[in-house]
C-alpha cells in the first residue's frame, strides 16, 4: 500500500473496507504490519489519507455502484467482493481456501457473491499436487475455481492469485486445461488474469 502513488499526495483519500483481524480492528490490523521492523514507514507519515470500515452484511452504495462483502473460507479472516453497476455484476474472491482435496463444496456466503455474474475473479493458485502438499495455506485449484463459477452460474472466469512459482506459460496451459474443464460442464470461458488487462462488460 506504500507504494501507491496517489497516497503520496496529500489530498488523496483511501477507504479500505475489510474484516476485524483476530480480536483487532482492521485499522490496528494494518498498523501492525505497516511499522518497523516490517516496513519502515507508517500509515500516519503518508501524505494523503487513509480511513478504515469494517464490512458489515450490508451493501455499500458507491455511485452507481453497489458493493456487496461476504466472508470467505480462508486462514484468516477474509471477504470477497461482488460490484454490480448498470446492470453488469463482477465477484472478487482474490483469496479462497478450498474445503480439501478434489472437494467439490462450496461455501453458501462465496455462492451468494458469485451467484451468475459475469465475471468472475478467483483464487487458482495451485494444481491439484500442489494443494496436496499445501492445504492449509488458504488457496485452491484452478479446478476448484471452475467448480465455484459453475455451480454459481458465472458467465466467465478470471483465474486470479497464480503461484509466484509458475511462469507465464505454466499460467496459461492452467487456463486452458481449467477452460477444457469448464466446457465439459457447459460452464463459463475462463482465461488467466495478467496485469494491465481490460475486459469490457
Amino acid at each position: 500500500m506504500p507504494f501507491f502513488p496517489p497516497l503520496h499526495k496529500a489530498d488523496s483519500l483511501l477507504h479500505i473496507v475489510g474484516p476485524a483481524q483476530n480480536g483487532k480492528s482492521l485499522e490496528e490490523a494494518f498498523d501492525l504490519f505497516l511499522c518497523p521492523p516490517y516496513f519502515p514507514v507508517t500509515l500516519d507519515q503518508l501524505a494523503g489519507t487513509v480511513t478504515f470500515e469494517e464490512a458489515t452484511k450490508d451493501p455499500i452504495e458507491l455511485g452507481a455502484a453497489t458493493v456487496i462483502a461476504r466472508d470467505v473460507p480462508h486462514v484468516g479472516p477474509t471477504i470477497g467482493f461482488r460490484i454490480e453497476a448498470g446492470g453488469r455484476s463482477v465477484a472478487y474472491v482474490s483469496d479462497h481456501q478450498m474445503p480439501g482435496c478434489l472437494s467439490t463444496v462450496v461455501n453458501d456466503s462465496v455462492l451468494e457473491l458469485c451467484d451468475g455474474v459475469d465475471l468472475l475473479i478467483h483464487d487458482a493458485q495451485y494444481t491439484d499436487r500442489e494443494f496436496a502438499e499445501k492445504f492449509d495455506w488458504g488457496h485452491c485449484t484452478t479446478d476448484y475455481a471452475v467448480e465455484v463459477a459453475v455451480q454459481s452460474g458465472a458467465k466467465s472466469l478470471a483465474l486470479y492469485h497464480h503461484d509466484p512459482s509458475h511462469d507465464d506459460d505454466t499460467v496459461e496451459e492452467l487456463a486452458r486445461l481449467a477452460g477444457v474443464a469448464s466446457a465439459l460442464r457447459s460452464g463459463p470461458e475462463v482465461f488467466a488474469a495478467s496485469e494491465g488487462l481490460m475486459l469490457d462488460l
